[in-house]
């Protein structure tokens, strides 16, 4: 599990394919790797990797075709900046939200605005993902844990403060590049267990008693 706070920008120096498998390497001086051991898991632009070969400022991991398939790696090329986090710890601040490291779909930066020192962002999303699009949830955007401004039928609006934008890749977004998201994983859930067969052991929690209760409007 990761929380969508970017620890450090890395890039790929190497991409090459290995019979079905993409096999990279991470260039990351900034990220600090002293408790990194291979096995362990490191977001890289929002898609969960295992660690397969470490060295002192790099790590290597592989990358299955249907990883390929499913996020923007399919576009990545050697030199690409990527938005890098190591698991969380049951010490860590949860300073974004629960992210899985599993990308649900490609979205495509549609517009960029400057508005003074920060910059607006509407990303087109797959239709599919919309129902888990909400104004004020949050979604991850290439590994980076963004609060949602508005939506539309067709995507979504980011708001992107100074900090963010010198801390992560976000400085190189610009309409047409494809990002990796990640909706909300509790919305994914909640959906799961209110659309689940309704068996006689099973809950008795509908979208009426929620709404009851307060909890959606």
């Amino acid at each position: 599990m990761f929380t969508g706070i970017v620890e450090a920008v890395g890039v790929l120096n190497e991409l090459r394919r290995q019979g079905p498998t993409w096999v990279i390497k991470v260039h990351c001086p900034e990220l600090d790797l002293s408790d990194v051991k291979l096995g362990d898991s490191i977001a890289t632009n929002g898609v969960c990797l295992t660690v397969t070969e470490l060295g002192v400022d790099y790590y290597g991991a592989d990358v299955s075709g249907e990883t390929v398939d499913r996020t923007g790696f399919a576009h990545y090329r050697v030199g690409q900046a990527v938005n890098l986090e190591k698991a969380l710890l049951p010490t860590t601040r949860l300073g974004g939200h629960l992210v899985s490291g599993h990308v649900d779909g490609v979205g495509t930066i549609a517009r960029r605005t400057v508005l003074g020192n920060s910059i607006e962002l509407w990303v087109d999303a797959p239709l599919a993902l919309a129902r888990y699009i909400a104004i004020k949830g949050s979604i991850t955007v290439d590994g980076i844990s963004l609060t949602i401004n508005d939506v539309t039928d067709t995507g979504f609006k980011l708001t992107l403060v100074p900090h963010t934008l010198a801390v992560t890749t976000l400085q190189d977004w610009q309409p047409g590049r494809q990002v990796n998201l990640e909706v909300d994983i509790i919305a994914r859930y909640l959906e799961r267990l209110l659309s689940a067969p309704t068996t006689a052991e099973s809950s008795n929690l509908t979208f009426a008693t929620l709404a009851a209760s307060g909890f959606i409007k």
